[in-house]
């Protein structure tokens, strides 16, 4: 029998990095290839890069760099790949250079450089496909690209415009993943408010209903799975108002990560924000007044080009008022062809570090009041791992990896992956503690029908460095 080819994986970026990831290997893995679990038992590695920042740029050469000394064999994808001079001129010895979601490209290097075996068995591959996160949890990227064209972010030249997936089509991955365990879904894009412009919101139909694709059709649909749905990347558009209803029913979960980037309307306007002009603090509050457990998550730039002290302490005014939930933080860093880079004085590095722990300070102290408040209360949690006789877990106020936790103190019995009913006892300025409520479990969100009613891309903001400014 011909030896079994077996593909090293590295991925880096964002968690829509990581999707293009998972699909690779889900074809690579349909073709007859295994994924090896390290360097040495590779005959060849991918490396999916980021290439938004000057850091990620820095860490994605220094992993090709890793898999050139350990194994030899590697091809490169990814938002960096957009730009291959860069990698070439660090690495000319990697096979191939592709581009982001440039799925076929990245298959005929592998194909070219390591065969795969003449009878591909089909059924090695799970219906979900491969997944690099959890069983339990998984990233849904309902599109590509983005139309906004922020002044200090390429993600248009990186990625391209916005390329919505046809919504039947994301519902129907969807209730793959929950039928095959999932029980949360995090709605990933550039812009998941957009979702659908570029196709004029084409209509579809799924379970017998018809969905046009477009924001709120696709909450609905998804709130039909019976399972925490989490949305991502949202812009504070007028027509975001409408899914507050679903999150106050708990059709999804109450939870929005906006990044609003600046509170002052003079930063916002040079950063080229869509929907700057709009007054987000009447909205946070109107959507607060309707579903009161909203929870808000957001990541901010302090020392954008020409950001001045009044400007700044608009910021610290704005976040005063606005009361985020979950805040992260990145110093403004060059970003090699973004326009505002050319924008006004540059802030000094030395007084960028000092706004930064001005800010972080700030967040912390109103996440810290926040989640006090929280203390005696009965929550539903999804747990994710084990430690001894502590569970670790996640409410709906928290998304994997970027937000805060749950430690059940008693939980240790509990079932990765399955939810739970706790009562907080305890509160610091990110995590909650908690024990096993009498209740014992929760109900399973995913125990509802389709159609009944009913996310090392980032970091905790403990290290003050959430995913990446979108």
């Amino acid at each position: 029998m011909p030896r079994i080819p077996k593909v090293g994986f590295v991925s880096l970026g964002c968690p829509k990095a990581l999707v293009d990831s998972e699909r690779i290997l889900t074809s690579l893995r349909s073709q007859g290839y295994e994924v090896a679990p390290s360097y040495d038992k590779a005959d060849v590695v991918v490396v999916n890069t980021c290439g938004f920042i000057d850091a990620a740029i820095d860490e994605s050469l220094d992993a090709i760099g890793e898999a050139l000394a350990q194994n030899g064999r590697v091809i490169v994808t990814g938002c960096l790949g957009a730009r291959p001079e860069r990698i070439l001129e660090r690495h000319p010895s990697v096979l191939k250079v592709t581009g982001p979601h440039a799925y076929e490209e990245v298959l005929a290097a592998v194909h070219e450089h390591l065969p795969p075996r003449p009878d591909p068995f089909q059924d090695l591959v799970p219906p979900q496909g491969v997944r690099l996160t959890p069983r339990h949890y998984a990233y849904l990227k309902i599109s590509e690209g983005c139309n906004n064209k922020c002044s200090f972010c390429i993600i248009p030249a990186l990625r391209g415009l916005l390329a919505s997936r046809p919504i039947d089509e994301v519902l129907r991955e969807a209730e793959r993943l929950v039928n095959a365990g999932v029980r949360e879904l995090l709605v990933i894009s550039q812009d998941t408010s957009a979702y659908g412009v570029d196709i004029r919101y084409r209509a579809a139909t799924w379970h017998e209903t018809q969905y046009q694709t477009r924001f709120i059709d696709l909450a609905r649909g998804l709130g039909s799975l019976g399972v925490w749905v989490r949305l991502h990347y949202v812009y504070p558009y007028p027509h975001v108002d409408e899914v507050i209803p679903l999150m106050r029913e708990r059709k999804v979960l109450p939870y929005l990560d906006i990044p609003f980037q600046h509170g002052s309307p003079s930063v916002l306007k040079r950063m080229k924000r869509p929907a700057h002009a709009v007054n987000t603090l009447d909205r946070i509050h109107a959507w607060r007044r309707e579903c009161p457990d909203l929870t808000l998550r957001s990541t901010f730039i302090v020392g954008f080009p020409g950001e001045t002290a009044a400007e700044f302490e608009e910021l610290l005014q704005w976040l005063t008022e606005a009361q985020l939930d979950r805040v992260g933080c990145f110093k403004y860093s060059p970003v090699e062809g973004a326009t505002a880079n050319t924008l006004g004085a540059h802030v000094a590095p030395a007084l960028q570090q000092e706004r930064y722990e001005r800010f972080m300070e700030h967040a912390q102290s109103i996440s810290a009041a926040r989640l006090q408040r929280r203390v005696g209360a009965t929550l539903q949690v999804l747990v994710d791992g084990i430690e001894g006789r502590t569970a670790i877990a996640r409410s709906e106020a928290d998304a994997p990896e970027i937000d805060g936790l749950v430690r059940i103190t008693d939980g240790g019995k509990l079932r990765v992956g399955e939810f739970a009913q706790v009562q907080v006892t305890g509160a610091d300025a990110y995590d909650l503690t908690a024990r096993v409520s009498a209740a014992r479990a929760a109900p399973s969100a995913a125990a509802a029908t389709p159609g009944s009613p009913r996310p090392r891309a980032a970091t905790r903001q403990t290290k003050g460095t959430p995913r990446r400014p979108s």
